[in-house]
């Protein structure tokens, strides 16, 4: 059976498929740039243009409010391609991504993100991953840990002094979260970018 017969045989995503890839995800914001990447990957039939257009017109805008560059516009367009998503597409599943949008934006995350806050710390743009240096023992398990050599230091030894204290390099960091777990002593905690800078 040839490669392309496989793929026309492998099951297609439908709408429940597409809520449940946002399921584990609490911030409003990321849950609605997720649920159009998946509903634009395959359920969307683009028969008609609310549908077709708005989606992709819709992910353009979460993507820039998701990045910390959004504004009020960005929403106020997210909301009125829901709302005629909602009432124009032809079939059930522009009318359910429609419904999903409205609801995530009655929330006060969209407010938030554009005052340049996430509290589900679940955007990369809004949060920053730090040492805290009086819970660090030094033991390097971060460093292992981070796959981008994002993570400066030097594990402590019986035989030595001055050790470089470990440290999070933000221009390299790219918040994929793996040094946290990592931790057993909690000494990396996730800040808020904004409170970083201002502090």
């Amino acid at each position: 059976m040839s490669e392309t017969a496989k793929k026309d045989e492998a099951p297609k995503k439908d709408m429940k498929d597409v809520l449940a890839s946002v399921e584990q995800i609490t911030c409003s914001v990321q849950r609605s740039q997720r649920f159009v990447e998946e509903f634009l990957s395959e359920p969307m039939c683009g028969k008609c243009h609310p549908c077709m257009l708005g989606s992709y017109e819709a992910l353009v805008r979460l993507k820039r409010i998701s990045a910390g560059i959004g504004s009020e516009t960005d929403v106020n367009a997210v909301r009125r391609i829901a709302e005629e998503m909602l009432e124009g597409s032809r079939c059930i599943k522009g009318r359910d991504t429609a419904k999903f949008l409205l609801g995530e934006l009655k929330g006060e995350a969209f407010a938030e993100h554009l005052a340049g806050k996430c509290s589900a710390h679940e955007c990369p743009n809004y949060i920053m991953y730090k040492v805290i240096p009086e819970k660090c023992v030094m033991c390097g398990l971060c460093k292992d840990a981070c796959r981008y050599n994002a993570v400066l230091g030097e594990k402590r030894s019986s035989f030595r002094a001055g050790y470089l204290p470990f440290e999070i390099r933000q221009k390299r960091c790219v918040k994929c979260g793996d040094c946290r777990p990592a931790c057993p002593y909690g000494a990396i905690e996730v800040i808020e970018e904004k409170t970083a800078v201002l502090a």
